[in-house]
């Protein structure tokens, strides 16, 4: 695989949006030009083709992509600062990259690790006058949802061991992390998976928000928590860890909202 030349980020982060603007004016890739390359989702054995992927302007620099992406690895040059964040933002919103599920949020964890945070993108895109405008502090600080506040909590168990019964803080069964995670947000909700699919608030699987509970099989008898990237992360049987799955894996039964 050939190596990249190491750029400065000021150069190369301007070369990307403007890549970024020319590919957004065509939409995605042509399929002429398109390759499928395998993305893999971490801590699963769940891998799929996805066509073009690899050509997005600009994936290959966000930091630890090669985790979902296995051909980038080597291929990108190191950011901070504004330009990874520019970097960041451009890629998440491509639409090759929204096929995937979780991706965008996946480029958002594995970045935050070398310095992204969603707060400082492009800060002179809010103003004319180079100064921030009034009352932008409030805005960057503003609290997490309660639903993403259970989704965040929900994410941190990733790999936690399944047990039948448990309910944290070390492992779990499906209901025990779906109580748990709502419980680090302040909330308190029923504790078994049949009695949380009858306690919430019925919601539209097309009307779903991060933090609902999904509820799989005819009796409720299983639960995860979605993610609003059309995955859940769930506890789903004994030898199987938390992990983040599609969103259909098993058949739904409902979706309720606390």
């Amino acid at each position: 695989m050939a190596k990249h030349r190491r750029q400065s980020a000021n150069t190369t982060a301007r070369r990307f949006v403007a890549a970024t603007a020319a590919a957004a004016g065509l939409g995605l890739l042509a399929p002429g030009a398109a390759t499928a390359a395998e993305v893999h989702v971490p801590n699963t054995d769940i891998s799929f083709n996805v066509e073009g992927i690899e050509n997005v302007p600009g994936i290959a620099n966000i930091p630890g992509i090669e985790n979902y992406i296995p051909e980038l690895a080597g291929q990108g040059t190191d950011f901070t600062g504004a330009a990874l964040n520019d970097i960041v933002e451009q890629v998440k919103n491509h639409p090759i990259v929204a096929q995937v599920p979780g991706l965008a949020e996946k480029i958002d964890s594995i970045a935050a690790e070398y310095g992204y945070t969603s707060e400082t993108v492009t800060p002179a895109a809010t103003t004319t006058s180079g100064s921030a405008p009034a009352g932008s502090a409030a805005v960057s600080s503003a609290p997490t949802s309660t639903g993403q506040a259970v989704v965040d909590a929900a994410r941190s168990k990733i790999g936690a061991p399944y047990a039948w019964g448990a309910a944290g803080p070390n492992s779990f069964d499906c209901s025990g992390l779906t109580s748990w995670a709502y419980a680090q947000a302040g909330k308190q909700i029923p504790r078994t998976s049949q009695a949380q699919a009858a306690g919430g608030q019925q919601v539209s699987l097309n009307d779903l928000q991060p933090g609902d509970i999904i509820a799989y099989y005819s009796g409720a008898s299983h639960v995860g928590i979605y993610t609003g990237n059309g995955t859940i992360i769930d506890a789903l049987n004994s030898g199987t860890p938390v992990q983040e799955r599609p969103l259909d894996y098993m058949p739904i039964h409902s979706a309720v909202r606390f």
